[in-house]
């Protein structure tokens, strides 16, 4: 059940429409987890300073259940969400960053109990 947080300090209106359901469907396939079972949260206009700049900027947080763990596994969820963030959000790089948190079933609350027992 992954988590994907992006932030970015460019206003709503320059993101372009029907970003966060593209960004699900860049995930669920970046990650192979069901699109169903992916929560996307996007949030524009924020003020941000990334490397000492305001210049426009965007952090995904990518926090799910077994496939963020590694260096090696993480290094090609990279390569897939810059590609992905890159051509979306005509921001370069070098302006974009990346957090992966892995989570166990016990820390995700759903229908009342948590995925462990789910």
């Amino acid at each position: 059940m992954p988590f994907i947080e992006l932030d970015t300090n460019l206003p709503a209106s320059r993101l372009p429409a029907g970003l966060e359901k593209r960004l699900c469907a860049a995930v669920a396939t970046i990650l192979s987890k069901p699109e169903d079972r992916v929560s996307v949260t996007v949030r524009p206009g924020l003020t941000m300073v990334l490397g000492g700049s305001t210049e426009p900027c965007a952090q995904l947080l990518v926090s799910s259940i077994g496939v963020v763990g590694t260096a090696e596994e993480n290094r090609g969820h990279s390569a897939g969400f810059f590609e992905f963030l890159t051509k979306e959000l005509a921001l370069g790089p070098d302006r974009i960053i990346i957090r992966f948190y892995p989570l166990e079933p016990w820390q995700i609350g759903k229908k009342g109990t948590v995925m462990t027992f789910l």
